[in-house]
């Protein structure tokens, strides 16, 4: 018969089990002290780096924006718990036709009546880069700003800007001709520039309980008076969010109109988990009209 020794069928006694597991516990806890604070410090920048990162993208995409806003179309407005900066861009620009031979077809853009069309001027700005949208876009000419009588973008009476209804071929070579809805444009352009805009733009800051965001509004029609966040929602304006946990924002703009060279500060702050990320951005627009 083959008998097993004891010592080599015995095995892990509970003591030595109870051991084992205080010391692995024992070597654990002292390693997750050591561990701790580089794993949260990680943590704590990898937030902050995200942070930055969606206050910068934010700043970014409003400064393409403005850049392109029409000259002195720029207005802000806040309360105790929303800044808001309304624009409108422009698509396209050229100069326009003044002055003919009469015995030509080309027509000049007319101050002293009603006009329904007229050609794109020289070939010094030949319209490129850009669709003219007829039904949907507007030229306007010489806007000097919100308030301003005959040269105000955003005014329901006595407007300058007008309707683009169609766009026929023009009466000389590599020129287009733009048709509007007759009006009679209250003031000419020094330089004889006029703009192509399609609609305002908006950007939101509203920090109040349960929103904190930034949202970007479009699409929507052009009103004398900037729309508050409110009546931008009602009405029907398309939307996007461009930054969430905004716990505070600053929207300012200097016209400069001495300058002819506006500035549009922006400020925004993010805060996640007890921690702010501010940025601050400077934003140049042409004010020429």
């Amino acid at each position: 018969m083959v008998r097993r020794s004891a010592k080599a069928s015995a095995g892990f006694t509970l003591i030595e089990m109870i051991v084992v597991i205080v010391i692995t516990g024992i070597i654990a806890g002292a390693v997750a002290v050591f561990i701790r604070l580089p794993v949260q410090g990680y943590v704590d920048a990898a937030r902050r780096a995200e942070m930055t990162d969606i206050a910068d993208a934010a700043l970014r995409r409003m400064a393409r924006d403005i850049r392109l806003a029409l000259p002195n179309s720029v207005r802000v407005t806040s309360t105790t718990t929303t800044s808001s900066i309304e624009f409108l861009p422009t698509k396209i620009g050229g100069r326009y036709r003044i002055d003919t031979d009469p015995t030509s077809t080309a027509d000049p853009l007319s101050f002293s009546a009603p006009d329904m069309q007229f050609d794109q001027l020289d070939v010094l700005s030949p319209l490129t880069g850009q669709t003219i949208t007829t039904g949907t876009d507007s030229i306007v000419i010489y806007n000097l700003g919100p308030g301003i009588t005959g040269a105000d973008a955003y005014a329901s009476t006595n407007p300058n800007r007008s309707l683009v209804t169609g766009l026929p071929v023009g009466a000389l070579g590599g020129e287009q001709r733009i048709q509007i809805a007759p009006i009679q444009f209250p003031l000419e352009s020094p330089g004889n520039r006029f703009q192509v805009i399609s609609g305002p733009v908006s950007y939101v800051c509203d920090t109040s309980a349960g929103n904190l965001t930034l949202t970007r509004y479009w699409g929507y029609s052009i009103t004398p008076t900037q729309l508050s966040a409110a009546s931008l929602a009602a009405s029907g304006a398309t939307r996007a969010l461009s930054a969430t946990n905004v716990s505070a924002c600053a929207f300012d703009y200097i016209p400069g109109v001495t300058a002819r060279s506006g500035v549009v500060a922006l400020t925004l702050t993010i805060t996640e988990s007890g921690e702010s990320a501010q940025l601050y951005l400077e934003v140049h627009v042409n004010n020429v009209p």
